[in-house]
């Protein structure tokens, strides 16, 4: 049962990206129990008197009505965390072999961790990029900020070349707070160049998770007869037996990955592999255990 709210198969078939978030948070959700080892209680816990710049939705004014004093409700599960998406719209994110692009996967995931992140009143935040800075919502709990987010995340669209460098200088610039970085690509590039870009934010205090999607068929194509390949995000074209396919490139598209995440975990960073045919849990599962981490 569960399964099924996590299918992007079955999430395509929802019209709007805030329904693909509630269905996948709610169903997700409900497959944990509510356990309270994830953070997801929304029992009462305390008060706490507020201080300036908190966010008014919670003050309990019938406390304030009895004592003039300005008091905040805190709720179990609370973790008072910042999450950064940064998310990936270089032309590559848009290839897909059945109906689920790259970009269609990453944006399921990325409404779904701002939903989430809204439900335990959490700040929330998006970059969108390619070779530069295409969107930037800087993490907020402000009124209307989940709905910002959402129809930014829907608005992404495969543009041009991956940089990693701009996006992630630009972050570092505005960054105020520690918190929780999430980062949605396909990573084609050179893993010492990325997690050397990536790197720094982990230095800040940040916990990063790095998701890599691809394509059942970029993991392991399936050619019958000999193809030319071109490339989405600067027109070079290969040719592509499918002996080349099934030993050669398999065996790069490996070592790529492992090289990767051995970096990632050499440098503090988490990195979480994600084939777009899967179900969504698996990093939900992830992003929750760095939450828990940080509670």
């Amino acid at each position: 049962m569960l399964q099924r709210f996590l299918d992007p198969q079955v999430l395509a078939s929802i019209s709007s990206l805030d329904l693909v978030a509630k269905t996948v948070v709610d169903g997700f959700v409900a497959g944990l129990h509510r356990s309270p080892s994830f953070g997801f209680s929304q029992e009462f816990a305390e008060y706490r008197q507020y201080t300036e710049g908190d966010d008014l939705r919670h003050v309990d004014w019938n406390v304030y009505a009895r004592t003039e004093r300005i008091y905040l409700k805190r709720f179990k599960g609370e973790t008072n965390s910042q999450l950064l998406v940064l998310l990936d719209a270089s032309a590559s994110m848009t290839y897909k072999s059945a109906n689920i692009s790259k970009l269609d996967y990453a944006r399921y995931m990325a409404a779904s961790l701002v939903y989430m992140s809204s439900q335990q009143r959490d700040a929330s935040g998006l970059i969108v990029f390619d070779e530069d800075v295409k969107t930037y919502i800087p993490p907020s709990t402000r009124q209307g900020q989940l709905m910002r987010l959402l129809h930014a995340i829907e608005q992404a669209e495969g543009g041009a070349r991956t940089n990693f460098t701009k996006p992630f200088t630009h972050f570092q610039e505005f960054l105020r707070r520690r918190g929780i970085v999430v980062v949605f690509s396909d990573f084609y590039a050179d893993p010492t160049e990325i997690i050397k870009v990536i790197e720094p934010l982990r230095y800040r205090g940040n916990e990063v998770i790095m998701f890599h999607l691809l394509d059942p068929n970029e993991i392991a194509p399936k050619f019958r007869d000999p193809v030319l390949l071109l490339d989405s995000e600067d027109d070079t074209a290969m040719e592509i037996s499918p002996e080349y396919a099934r030993n050669e490139y398999r065996d790069k598209m490996g070592n790529h990955r492992k090289l990767l995440a051995d970096k990632a975990a050499a440098a503090g960073l988490e990195y979480v592999f994600m084939d777009t045919s899967k179900p969504l849990d698996q990093g939900l599962r992830n992003y929750l255990a760095i939450r828990q981490r940080r509670s």
